[in-house]
């Protein structure tokens, strides 16, 4: 049976500019990203044979989807290239839906899991980091105030507290042990009981704003869990439903907060250009202006290496001089600032330091700056961040023809990650073993040797 030519798809690809050898190279890169594995042998002849009629199969369709609406600045969705009935939409670029309804999607029952596995496995979003209108923060307090009850079960203080030591207990594990530790029972949680808080009768205004202000700070944990788990498009969605959450409470500093990791995660995957627009959002209006110091210090360097990668280099040495002097006034009480916020100190703000100086190819700066980080952390309870700081400073290190330096950095970073599960952390093994792939080949032992570890820690933890 003769097969229809696949006329929009062939449309969309002309759209692009792209020869079809092009569209299989940017697909290629999308699928590493979702760890499509199955997909990384996607050629020229298969984009002619989808256009010609053939159906992609799996994922193949959303990491399509994807790739054109990274080059097109747009949502490409299935039905737009063919390969869905005509007005099965994708609603992930949607900033209208509701608190309720989200978690609801993201959660759910048995008849979920495939909607769960797929949010796991889906592709980070380019055009997901869109920034929704101005009217909209003002639109999602006013729904949020209206939304009725859906329960006669009433919220007190109590449920509030729960809420936020839950976000204690799980976030000072992902600094211990990476995002993976305790991921699951976080989200469990967040579906459940703190979904059934937000439906139920919240006696006074400001109870609502302190319960949705929790809500947003676990969905904000369990996105930034799933980017250290480099599971990216699973921290986009959470992110996204925490800034809703944040804009419903009313919070302004966390929703800063927000826009910051997401910026963090633009930057790391590359989109340089997403990631300015994502921090300038975060230090605009009462978002960095109604944080305290500590915070401001955070929000402001991630700021900084934004515009770095961006080559905004005078606008991100004034950024750094900025998060420097905010957290020189933070107050080192504890308490005195959001519990979110109780990881970043000297030893976080050099390590954002360094990264904003790597990007100005400043590496004598940034290897001083990595240093410093790993002198200055506590590095017993912040284990995950600990051996990262250690693996980008071994890799400055190498750059800078200091091979036995990085070996020596590189085996306490190997030491550090035993028991960590950590995307992250993996990453910085990967290109470890990259960089020392050169001098193993010419007989170096220690680097043979250190290469023979790095391998055996991703084998056991892959």
């Amino acid at each position: 049976m003769a097969r229809t030519r696949n006329t929009r798809l062939a449309e969309v690809i002309r759209e692009t500019g792209w020869p079809q050898t092009q569209v299989a190279t940017h697909f290629l890169r999308v699928a590493a990203e979702a760890g499509a594995d199955e997909l990384l042998t996607v050629s020229r002849s298969h984009v002619s044979m989808w256009v010609g009629g053939t159906r992609p199969e799996g994922r193949a369709v959303a990491v399509l989807c994807e790739t054109f609406s990274r080059k097109l600045g747009r949502v490409v969705t299935p039905a737009q290239i063919g390969l869905a009935p005509v007005g099965e939409e994708q609603r992930t670029g949607s900033w209208d839906i509701g608190t309720l309804t989200a978690l609801s999607e993201l959660g759910g029952t048995q008849m979920d899991i495939a909607r769960r596995r797929l949010l796991k496995t889906s592709a980070y979003s380019a055009v997901g980091t869109a920034l929704p209108p101005d009217t909209w923060w003002d639109q999602a307090l006013t729904d949020a105030q209206a939304r009725r009850p859906l329960s006669r079960d009433r919220v007190t203080g109590a449920h509030v507290e729960a809420v936020r030591d839950a976000h204690a207990h799980y976030s000072r594990g992902d600094q211990l042990l990476g995002g993976r530790a305790g991921r699951s029972a976080l989200t469990a949680y967040l579906h459940t009981d703190v979904a059934d808080y937000l439906a139920a009768r919240i006696p006074s205004e400001q109870l609502r704003k302190d319960l949705m202000s929790g809500a947003g700070e676990l969905a904000y944990l369990v996105g930034w869990m799933s980017f250290d788990s480099a599971e990216h498009g699973r921290a986009q969605h959470y992110f996204r439903l925490a800034l809703r959450m944040a804009a419903e409470a009313d919070d302004a500093p966390l929703a800063g907060h927000i826009l910051r990791a997401m910026s963090h995660q633009a930057a790391d995957l590359g989109h340089s250009r997403d990631a300015v627009n994502l921090a300038s959002a975060s230090v605009e209006r009462k978002r960095y202006t109604a944080a305290g110091p500590r915070e401001r210090a955070l929000i402001g360097v991630v700021h900084a290496r934004a515009l770095a990668a961006d080559g905004q280099r005078r606008a991100a040495v004034a950024a750094l001089r900025r998060a420097e002097d905010d957290l020189t006034a933070a107050d080192p009480a504890a308490g005195a600032e959001p519990q979110r916020v109780f990881f970043f100190g000297e030893a976080s703000l050099a390590s954002q330091t360094a990264h904003t100086l790597t990007a100005l190819g400043d590496l004598d700066g940034a290897g001083r700056q990595f240093t410093r980080s790993v002198r200055t952390r506590r590095a017993q309870t912040f284990r995950r961040t600990h051996s990262v700081t250690l693996g980008y400073l071994g890799a400055v290190q190498v750059k800078q023809g200091a091979l036995d330096a990085a070996i020596g950095t590189w085996t306490e970073a190997l030491d550090a990650m035993e028991g960590v599960h950590s995307g992250r952390a993996t990453e910085t093994v990967v290109q470890m073993r990259r960089a020392l792939s050169p001098f193993r080949h010419r007989g170096n032992q220690a680097a043979g040797a250190l290469d023979d570890r790095a391998r055996t820690l991703l084998r056991r933890t892959g």
